[in-house]
């Protein structure tokens, strides 16, 4: 029969992986960098936290093995540890949805109402793309374009997008993807979209759902 202590001591280290996301602001960090590499400024920002808040739960993070740094000459720039954090993260949230009373009215509170806002799946997207029947834009950060994206797709972060119309296709329907389900940049994207006459659904999901579904990925510079 196994030792206690030893026993103990084995799944107080499967629970740290646990302890590192037990914080809202680290478990958004986890979302963040599942687009891609970031430095920890960027990440601040993004958290709505400080630099120094920030490092904090990113050395929390790190210590469970989450996530990974690399240095170039001052920045540290971090990144998820491997893909199997992303479909944690992916696990987690779902359990979430499913066994927690209370989510459905959290994510209202956030993301409001979609009931108006039209989805295309991502095979709809995919076949449809291929036929180049859609204009789609990618209203993440920059940052995030740069390190991966739906090939065909435009960078146009959020804030560009009022100045950008105009320079988008017309006749062809305007989808626009974001980080996930949980994200509100394509929502906004949609809305903006429609209040200048334009026919424009949002992706799904986003685009580490389409990652994560083996679906064609490219990296590389704005498309703008």
């Amino acid at each position: 029969m196994g030792d206690r202590r030893a026993k103990n001591a084995l799944y107080d280290g499967f629970a740290q992986v646990a302890k590192a996301l037990g914080s809202g602001r680290r478990a958004e960090l986890v979302d963040v960098l599942a687009q891609g590499e970031r430095h920890v400024e960027d990440l601040a920002a993004e958290i709505g936290q400080s630099v120094a808040n920030t490092s904090h739960h990113l050395r929390a993070l790190a210590a469970a093995g989450l996530v990974a740094t690399r240095r170039r000459k001052t920045r540290v720039y971090y990144r998820l540890a491997s893909d199997e954090v992303e479909r944690l993260w992916a696990s987690l949230r779902s359990v979430a949805v499913n066994h927690l009373d209370d989510l459905d009215a959290l994510t209202a509170d956030y993301v409001g109402d979609r009931r108006a806002l039209e989805e295309i799946s991502r095979e709809e997207l995919v076949r449809r793309l291929d036929n180049g029947e859609i204009a789609l834009v990618d209203v993440r950060p920059e940052a995030e374009y740069t390190a991966g994206h739906i090939p065909g797709a435009r960078s146009v972060p959020i804030d560009r997008l009022p100045e950008a119309v105009r320079e988008l296709p017309t006749g062809v329907e305007v989808v626009a993807y974001c980080r996930g389900p949980y994200c509100v940049l394509a929502d906004d994207a949609v809305k903006l979209l429609r209040r200048r006459r334009r026919r424009a659904r949002r992706l799904e999901d986003g685009f580490p759902e389409w990652r994560m579904a083996n679906l064609p990925t490219i990296a590389g510079g704005s498309s703008r």
